[in-house]
């Protein structure tokens, strides 16, 4: 066999596999279309598949209307089927698959609709949410804040808080009682933020909250070192809700040293 064959039967085997067959049901249909009737034995023999392997593949191709077999001599004599019959059954497989669409988009729309939430770990988590709220120029960021965000407060003071108000991002903040955040908050139209106290000892803040994007939520945890961004409509809805509630019963309070 030349070179220029074999290569010219690779690609009809590998173009053969792209119908959906295996690479050893595309050798023996292949060998049979060349062979016409034949038998088993001349078949793995042309297809350079091991015999019980041809066997296997021939009584896949006869399930798949690509091959017959009858006995003659108690000899089982094979033969392929027209290879028109491939398109005839990739057309079948097109129309199955029609009928089925509606169905497989309608399973597609309910995924869509899941939350998407991504999860981060290390000690700089906590960036990866911060960065995702500034992809929101021209927006509203509420939240909450906790002292720790002060271990860390070379990249929101140098960067963040910078970047927030250069695009325009404004901040609603609600925030313990707690003289180390009263002093960071002294001037509000500087940080392009409002702030409220919660006054109650019940209000303990152990992580930052970020409600922003339209619908997504923001979570840091410093001390566990994780950050999480859940992307759903109902459950930012739902924490915008409590958070606007906590926001209209507490009384503007200024700030002072």
């Amino acid at each position: 066999m030349t070179v220029t064959i074999k290569i010219a039967k690779i690609m009809h085997i590998n173009e053969l596999k792209n119908t959906g067959l295996t690479d050893n049901e595309a050798r023996v249909y292949l060998a049979a279309l060349e062979l016409g009737e034949t038998s088993v034995y001349r078949l793995a023999k042309k297809s350079l598949v091991k015999r019980t392997t041809t066997y296997l593949a021939v009584e896949s191709l006869k399930e798949k209307g690509l091959m017959r077999s009858y006995n003659r001599n108690n000899v089982a004599i094979c033969f392929a089927e027209n290879p028109k019959k491939l398109t005839e059954i990739l057309e079948e497989k097109k129309k199955a698959l029609d009928r089925v669409m509606p169905e497989l988009l309608a399973f597609t729309n309910l995924i869509d609709k899941k939350p998407k939430i991504q999860f981060y770990e290390g000690v700089e988590a906590y960036r990866e949410v911060f960065k995702d709220v500034l992809k929101y120029p021209g927006s509203e960021m509420l939240g909450t804040l906790n002292e720790k965000f002060l271990d860390y407060d070379n990249y929101f003071m140098s960067y963040f808080i910078p970047q927030r108000k250069e695009k325009k991002i404004w901040a609603r903040i609600l925030l313990p009682n707690n003289p180390k955040l009263r002093d960071v908050v002294q001037d509000e139209k500087e940080h392009f933020f409002q702030s409220r106290i919660v006054q109650s000892e019940k209000f303990k803040i152990e992580i930052e909250m970020v409600i922003y994007g339209g619908n997504k939520i923001g979570m840091v945890s410093y001390d566990e070192e994780i950050a999480i961004i859940i992307e759903s409509q109902m459950i930012h809805n739902t924490q915008k809700s409590f958070f606007e509630t906590m926001w209209d019963l507490l009384p503007e309070i200024k700030i002072q040293n």
